[in-house]
């Protein structure tokens, strides 16, 4: 199994920042970043697939950056000009496998491997 440790939440006010990251305990090619905020689902909010394929949710475009050390293996996002909404648990995922289409990586059918969060809080 591949284990995912996420780090690197917390509070912060609108129009901060932060960057999280997600250790893994072996190299995936296919990995993303999903938050929930109270009483809602499971979002994707960006990922990146085979072929270093990127996808950003519309609501993160401009402000969040994906990105990978495979040599450290961590997966990190870069959140920047933080809102209100971008509240919630922040959980990183890894999938085996090929993908590389934008809209199946920001869904969660895909991922075999889920961290166990991070709380991410803007006020």
């Amino acid at each position: 199994d591949v284990q995912l440790v996420e780090s690197g939440g917390g509070s912060v006010q609108a129009g901060g920042s932060l960057k999280l990251a997600c250790r893994t305990s072996s190299r995936i090619n296919v990995m993303a970043w999903f938050r929930q905020a109270p009483g809602e689902e499971r979002t994707g909010v960006a990922a990146i697939g085979s072929e270093n394929t990127f996808a950003y949710a519309d609501f993160v475009k401009g402000r969040f950056t994906i990105s990978k050390d495979d040599a450290k293996k961590i997966l990190y996002l870069e959140m920047r000009n933080l809102k209100p909404e971008d509240t919630g648990i922040y959980t990183c995922a890894a999938a085996r496998g090929w993908w590389a289409d934008t809209y199946v990586l920001l869904g969660p059918h895909i991922y075999d491997y889920w961290g166990q969060g991070t709380q991410v809080t803007v006020s």
